[in-house]
């Protein structure tokens, strides 16, 4: 039978226990150890090293794909990605190159084994196999020693809401949003290790898996603590669900599910938002999930904060300065302590310690003289985002005003939605979404369920000279430019699929 990127995805005969390297060895990508999966599930505490190991791949170099570019460094370099091809971050220069083909919109097209589409295939189906190996191999508690039924449960909720996770992205990666196109070519579903292959399943298929997931790890995690801020918990998975809610245009179980996920998280001070470890330190009051990266498992130039944080010797501060759009800047009031982390205009320079005007402060390392910083994967301030559009959309106005307040008057105590009319307070929701979650990966989420196309704004301050030229400033709604390509080894390989099945 071919060997298809699939296959090897799905089928394990062993487990690689990841072992990021220290700052001397990071660009290695190979295995520490392999084990046998008798070894790996047979108690309680392989069980959870192994379920360790697959959240540390979520931010490992290269992840499971073997691609050594700069620019491959699990989920956060999709988030990038994501961030670029939108409407309000700009790119100051072509320094060394790595993100600038996403800016410009030819990244995505191209379906060769180096590029972003494979690189994202390869992670999330990596992240998926290690989820359904772990589910395999538990199936019977009585073969894993000293776990007792919660044990087994929590895991299992972990594994199932890993997997969930790693399917709404792919599905919103490789497919347009979900309403209106759900009988679309989706992605493939693999819920066991197995021999057969699949096909694209339907954009709704896809979806009713997640929920199915979803559902399952609530029920199972409800009521039980997480190891560690690392691993998921019901909050996570409810959130994730409000996510998927907010994409199926289903308000109210995204109101209601936003509402379920924010509960026992505090917003954090203004004081801690513009400080260097507001969006590097999974100790934050707000952060419901990330990985928590030490120095010694930095990936070093190959990171999200090389790529973004302009205040040290990063690509970020060689040249390629993340900035935000004066346009979006303008909108942000004085008062309100979200304008203090971009470089104000007429105060910036061209080095590290005074990067240019409108250069962002949100993402920087804690220490600037270290390396080590954690990567976010969801935070509360979203999940009040979501509760209050969704309410919004059902025409619950003073609901979603009173969600909205409380979130936005802890960054601008002058906030107040009494002046803005119900007719206008969805635009008001969406653009604070657009400035509170800058940078933390949802413009092209956005931009696709939205069904607004790209139109970014030109001129002094925004995209364009003197500026890197974006190339594309303005694309119609449901773009086929706004998908990844389905990788090429995959189609030349999978005898389910054909060329037929290429994304436009």
């Amino acid at each position: 039978m071919k060997n298809t990127i699939s296959k090897i995805l799905i089928i394990a005969f062993s487990i690689s226990m990841i072992n990021i390297g220290c700052k001397k060895d990071y660009l290695d990508t190979k295995p520490s150890n392999a084990i046998t999966p008798d070894q790996a599930y047979n108690s309680l505490i392989a069980v959870n090293s192994s379920q360790t190991s697959t959240y540390y791949s979520l931010f490992a170099f290269a992840g499971g794909n073997g691609n050594t570019g700069h620019d491959n460094f699990g989920q956060k370099a999709i988030d990038i990605a994501n961030d670029l091809m939108g409407t309000d971050m700009v790119v100051y220069s072509a320094g060394y190159g790595w993100f600038n083909a996403d800016y410009q919109y030819t990244e995505w097209q191209q379906a060769t084994a180096t590029r972003r589409s494979d690189k994202a295939w390869s992670f999330y189906y990596d992240v998926i196999k290690q989820a359904n190996l772990l589910l395999d191999n538990i199936a019977n508690p009585a073969n894993v020693a000293g776990a007792t039924t919660a044990d087994i449960e929590r895991v299992k909720g972990e594994a199932l809401g890993l997997r969930a996770w790693c399917y709404f992205n792919l599905i919103n990666n490789f497919q347009q949003t979900y309403k209106g196109n759900e009988s679309k070519p989706g992605v493939p579903i693999y819920t066991t290790i197995t021999t057969e292959l699949s096909g694209r399943n339907t954009v709704d298929a896809v979806y009713k898996q997640i929920i199915s997931d979803l559902t399952t790890a609530e029920t199972l995690l409800n009521g039980k603590a997480r190891p560690a801020k690392i691993n998921i918990d019901v909050s996570v998975v409810r959130g994730i669900r409000a996510r998927v809610a907010l994409a199926m245009e289903d308000w109210a179980t995204a109101s209601a599910y936003a509402n379920k996920a924010r509960q026992g998280y505090t917003l954090m001070s203004s004081a801690t938002y513009t400080s260097r470890s507001a969006f590097s330190s999974i100790s934050n009051s707000e952060w419901m999930w990330g990985s928590q990266i030490s120095a010694s498992q930095a990936t070093i130039y190959a990171s999200f904060f090389s790529h973004m944080d302009a205040t040290v010797a990063g690509y970020a501060g060689l040249g390629g300065q993340k900035k935000i759009t004066k346009a979006l800047y303008d909108l942000i009031p004085a008062t309100d302590v979200r304008k203090k982390v971009f470089v104000a205009p007429g105060t910036g320079g061209t080095s590290t310690s005074n990067p240019p005007d409108y250069t962002q402060l949100k993402h920087e390392l804690p220490v600037a003289s270290s390396w080590a910083a954690d990567y976010l994967y969801m935070r509360v301030a979203e999940m009040y985002l979501i509760e209050a559009e969704a309410l919004a959309r059902q025409s619950q106005y003073s609901s979603a005003r009173t969600v909205l307040e409380s979130l936005i008057t802890t960054r601008n105590p002058a906030y107040s939605t009494a002046a803005i009319p119900d007719g206008a307070l969805l635009n008001e929701i969406l653009l604070q979404r657009r400035i509170e979650l800058w940078g933390e990966g949802f413009s092209m989420f956005d931009i696709k369920r939205l069904k607004i196309g790209l139109n970014r704004p030109t001129g002094t301050g925004n995209h364009g000279a003197p500026f890197l030229n974006p190339v594309v400033t303005t694309l119609p709604d449901a773009s086929p430019l706004f998908l990844m390509r389905i990788p090429q080894r995959e189609l030349d390989n999978n005898t389910k699929m054909t060329a037929a099945d290429q994304n436009p």
